[in-house]
């Protein structure tokens, strides 16, 4: 026998596990059996693989009890355990088997379904038992089988195991205050409370106590939100409940179950190109698919669960799936339940939905210019920051219904940074001035999101940045300003048409003397710097833009007056205001021209002290 002692802080773990995870004692149960689930579904997966393996007929689970000597025996016809695995498994307390498991599986056949967790989920044993053992053989020919025992305390003990079965058996002896789960009715109620979804079966005794009817089968009156819960968790290997769920019963032209999730957080991995769904393809409980991309669109991607169809063909792959009938006419309903049960979360759930739309609102916006026909189910949920809104999400038809007297546009504006920065902006001066509340768009995929946005609710939606900004009710002293810049804008048009497109008199700006926008027709300067962000050593054609010049700011006024009279030397002064509009968004494009500018100004200014 050789004695060994848990590794890494072991005892504080243990007192965790054992009196504060867990709410409820008998959650071991669950814990144990999600593990010998586990452990059937490595060993299947291992079988399909060359090389010499131990089998077993007729593999499941076992659950047994003594009621004289107060012991659980929990036994599985699983992968099992090399002496090593056993020391790496159960000798850490925190360590988890199941992504070692992954991590050595080099192939793209991996099992994505596994609970995980082994060390901590076999440790909640010590919640009912002062002392556990584990007998174990590998599926390895070449293994022995070893024996695990520890009474939970400062470590544990190897010795050699009389086992001969492949898999895994666990043996508890309860505490004097868990002695009543040696008891058959109590180790039934509690296995078909928490594990009735297991494929593998359960047995105590002859009997099969775990239900052999998949969850999507059953008539959802009849499911309780734990089982939903637990059923998502086993599916998905995420330890949160889900933010809701949606069981379809569908008959008529096309016939299909399905159980769908959406979550509270989405995977990081839908963020890349090659992302794969957490939405499987069954036929008659037969799977079909692991990763059915083509069931859900691209912007309702975090959907994850079981659809279940006898109409789709079993030889069916991803080409054929793509194009089938029957896949589009799930698809669509699919996403049809999906938008209203994430339209009655926002209605009945406004603080639930922000967080979700915090974590996946990028994801599910890109729906606006992808799906024409859903367009306007996304569009009410759509959210986002406004000028008059920095720290609450507004959605459109908020927007609309708090529209001020004399505006008849929805606004907005792209800007790749924070709404702090980008309200700011002194191209937002007129719509602050009007008190027009304007819509901050700051990700990436805004700029494909307002290309599909033209309107709401019959409603022009446009952006601050592009075109000209109407004319409001003049005062006298504005009119004359106007006039009096007209011959400067002349001047500068000539002198900066290198650099803009165009130089015209603003009707946005009531505090700085210039900004740049854009043409009305051309692409946008934001949609411009994403795209270069995406191809920095990419050729991409530069749009020139339109300087707008405030008739009514001191230096304009100044600098007309100069221009007027024909004063020489103030080309400089006059660039200044093209610097200005550039520096306002944090795109100066010639520092060294800027500073020796800047430089000469500061020269004369001090020569004239």
């Amino acid at each position: 026998m050789e004695n060994h002692s848990f590794q890494a802080d072991a005892k504080q773990i243990l007192r965790l596990v054992t009196h504060s995870i867990y709410s409820e004692k008998e959650i071991f149960l669950r814990e144990l059996l999600s593990n010998s689930s586990d452990a059937l579904d490595k060993a299947r997966f291992v079988g399909l693989k060359d090389g010499e393996f131990r089998t077993v007929d007729n593999p499941g689970i076992r659950i047994s009890f003594n009621e004289e000597s107060k012991t659980v025996t929990i036994e599985d016809d699983g992968l099992g355990m090399t002496k090593e695995e056993v020391v790496e498994n159960l000798g850490t307390i925190a360590q988890s088997g199941t992504k070692k498991f992954l991590e050595a599986m080099e192939t793209g056949d991996k099992l994505e379904n596994l609970i995980g967790q082994f060390g901590v989920g076999f440790y909640s044993a010590f919640m009912i038992a002062d002392k556990v053992v584990v007998d174990t053989l590998s599926i390895n020919e070449d293994s022995e089988a070893i024996r695990w025992e520890s009474d939970g305390n400062e470590g544990y003990s190897l010795a050699e195991s009389n086992k001969t079965n492949r898999g895994t058996t666990i043996t508890l002896y309860l505490k004097e205050d868990s002695e009543e789960y040696a008891n058959e009715d109590l180790l039934k109620t509690t296995s078909k409370k928490h594990s009735g979804f297991i494929q593998w079966p359960i047995f105590i005794g002859e009997e099969q106590i775990n239900e052999k009817k998949a969850l999507w089968t059953r008539n959802p009156s009849e499911i309780t939100d734990e089982e939903y819960n637990e059923f998502y968790k086993h599916i998905t290997g995420d330890y949160s409940e889900p933010l809701a769920h949606i069981h379809l019963n569908a008959e008529g032209p096309v016939n299909f179950k399905a159980v769908l999730f959406i979550p509270k957080k989405h995977s990081m991995q839908l963020e890349n190109m090659n992302y794969k769904v957490d939405l499987s393809l069954f036929q008659k409980n037969i799977k079909v698919i692991e990763h059915a991309n083509d069931l859900v669109p691209h912007y309702l991607r975090f959907i994850c669960g079981v659809v279940d169809s006898p109409d789709v063909e079993l030889n069916v792959s991803r080409e054929i799936l793509q194009k089938t009938k029957v896949v589009e006419m799930i698809k669509k309903q699919i996403t049809k339940k999906v938008l209203a049960k994430l339209k009655e979360i926002a209605n009945e759930m406004p603080e639930q939905y922000i967080e979700f739309w915090n974590d996946m609102g990028i994801i599910l916006k890109a729906g606006i210019p992808e799906d024409e026909k859903q367009k306007t189910k996304i569009l009410e949920l759509f959210r986002c920051k406004t000028s008059k809104s920095m720290t609450n999400w507004r959605s459109l038809k908020e927007i609309k219904e708090e529209m001020v007297e004399g505006q008849d546009t929805i606004w907005q504006l792209t800007n790749v940074t924070t709404p702090e920065q980008i309200v700011a902006l002194p191209i937002l001066e007129g719509f602050k001035k009007r008190d027009w509340e304007v819509m901050l768009l700051t990700d990436p995929v805004d700029e494909w999101i307002v290309m599909g946005l033209n309107e709401y609710d019959e409603v022009p939606v446009k952006s601050v940045s592009q075109g000209q900004f109407d004319d409001e009710e003049e005062d006298e002293e504005t009119k004359e300003n106007k006039d009096k810049a007209t011959p400067l804008v002349e001047w500068l048009s000539e002198l900066l048409e290198d650099e803009v497109k165009e130089v015209r008199i603003s009707n946005r700006l009531t505090e700085s003397p210039s900004v740049l926008v854009d043409d009305e027709m051309g692409m946008s300067s934001n949609f411009q710097n994403i795209m270069k962000a995406m191809n920095p050593t990419g050729a991409m054609p530069e749009a020139k833009r339109i300087l707008e010049i405030n008739p009514s700011h001191p230096l304009v006024k100044t600098l007309a007056d100069l221009n007027t009279k024909g004063t020489a030397g103030i080309e400089p002064f006059a660039r200044l205001l093209l610097d200005h509009a550039t520096i306002a968004e944090g795109q100066l494009k010639d520092p060294q021209g800027f500073a020796k500018r800047l430089q000469g100004l500061m020269e004369k200014a001090a020569s004239a002290l």
